[in-house]
């Protein structure tokens, strides 16, 4: 094993009934004030958001509610919820719901700690957080691993800008996760759930470093499991076992145990995120659509990671590592294009794009290519649009 430093301080509280708990995890976190962030009908119509009112109400608890949240998470919506905690006198941010509910909560938990700085500034690197409120999850969404991670997405719709986070800051202190609370997900919103999960692994997989076995071994064993149960789910959104797998992977795979001891490359989710704030897209979605792409353009570089891969998580025989390598490469994105996902930018459902728009994201993504995308094969303003070109079929 190469040098790690791991932090990973979420309490977790799993299984059935789980969320009966919150109130006192939240009273054991030493909220007395809350702000209850969550997003669309569905925690309203199954009764789960009445319910972890009720249970805060009965324990003393004082509750504002801020729903309304998107995915692609909107800086303004966060900016409304740092407003709305500092008039409430919010001590504890609880968020029920997915990933771009997390990512709100956190946003409105730093905010509403430092009521003097915009928050928009802690995403574009020109404040650094030194503070922030407790948050805590009660987890709907298996996709986006914020319940146990130190990441927060925000998009600013005004500039079209998605920037993501990453500070000690943006740990919950708790996530309650009941894999039932799951069943009601659509199929699309489960498939990119299981692309999400399988990216925040890969996208640490795919390293320059080597000599970690161990952390080597988890993230293959945890891709291996989330493919199976993936087909699980997607035929049977009410399979506990598939489920709860999947559940417990995605908070795996983004508390970086999957990536100790090696540095990370991340350029899928960094050009994903491009699409996704341009074209609204879902995360997950935009993920699939440009891995085959980043994938064809970068295995060159390491073949040798690409044809362990190819054998270890999807059982290539071949001895030769292009080979393998490269049905490596094309079992992912025919397992991604099984689970109704795309897999290019026109499946993607924005079309064939000019090459201005490409030449217009990938100028973005590297910030007007002052900045290197990734460690695998690092990508300045130039790869990053070659990689637009190859997943804009």
């Amino acid at each position: 094993m190469q040098s790690f430093t791991y932090y990973s301080p979420t309490k977790v509280i799993f299984g059935k009934g789980a969320e009966k708990q919150t109130a006192q995890e939240v009273l054991a976190f030493g909220g007395s004030r809350v702000l209850l962030v969550y997003g669309g009908g569905s925690v309203v119509k199954s009764g789960l958001l009445s319910r972890i009112e009720e249970g805060l109400t009965e324990a003393g608890i004082p509750v504002k509610t801020l729903g309304g949240v998107q995915p692609n998470p909107r800086l303004s919506l966060a900016r409304q919820g740092v407003r709305d905690a500092l008039d409430f006198g919010a001590d504890f941010i609880l968020a029920v719901g997915g990933g771009s509910v997390i990512d709100t909560a956190k946003a409105v938990a730093h905010g509403a700690a430092n009521p003097d700085t915009d928050i928009w500034a802690y995403w574009e690197g020109e404040k650094t957080l030194e503070k922030s409120l407790p948050v805590g999850v009660v987890l709907t969404i298996s996709a986006a691993g914020s319940e146990t991670s130190d990441s927060a997405v925000l998009t600013n719709e005004e500039t079209g800008v998605k920037r993501g986070l990453s500070t000690p800051f943006n740990r919950p202190r708790f996530a309650v996760m009941n894999p039932e609370l799951t069943y009601t997900l659509p199929p699309y919103q489960i498939a990119c759930g299981v692309v999400d999960i399988m990216m925040h692994t890969l996208d640490r997989y795919f390293t320059p470093t080597q000599g970690n076995e161990t952390t080597d071994a988890l993230a293959e064993a945890l891709l291996v499991t989330v493919i199976r149960n993936g087909r699980k789910a997607m035929a049977d959104s009410h399979d506990y076992g598939a489920m709860s797998e999947l559940m417990w992977c995605g908070s795996l795979s983004h508390n970086d145990l999957t990536g100790l001891g090696a540095v990370k490359d991340f350029v899928p989710h960094k050009l994903g995120h491009e699409l996704s704030a341009k074209f609204d897209v879902a995360h997950g979605a935009s993920l699939s659509a440009v891995w085959g792409a980043w994938a064809q353009y970068s295995w060159k570089t390491h073949p040798e990671r690409f044809a362990r891969y190819a054998r270890q998580v999807w059982g290539v025989q071949t001895d030769d590592e292009e080979q393998a390598a490269l049905e490596g490469i094309a079992a992912t994105v025919d397992y991604f294009r099984s689970l109704g996902m795309p897999t290019c930018l026109s499946e993607l459902g924005i079309g064939v794009q000019p090459e201005t728009v490409l030449e217009a994201m990938a100028r973005q993504a590297t910030r007007g290519d002052t900045m290197m995308l990734g460690s695998f094969r690092p990508l300045d303003q130039a790869g990053a649009l070659a990689v637009y070109r190859l997943a804009n079929r």
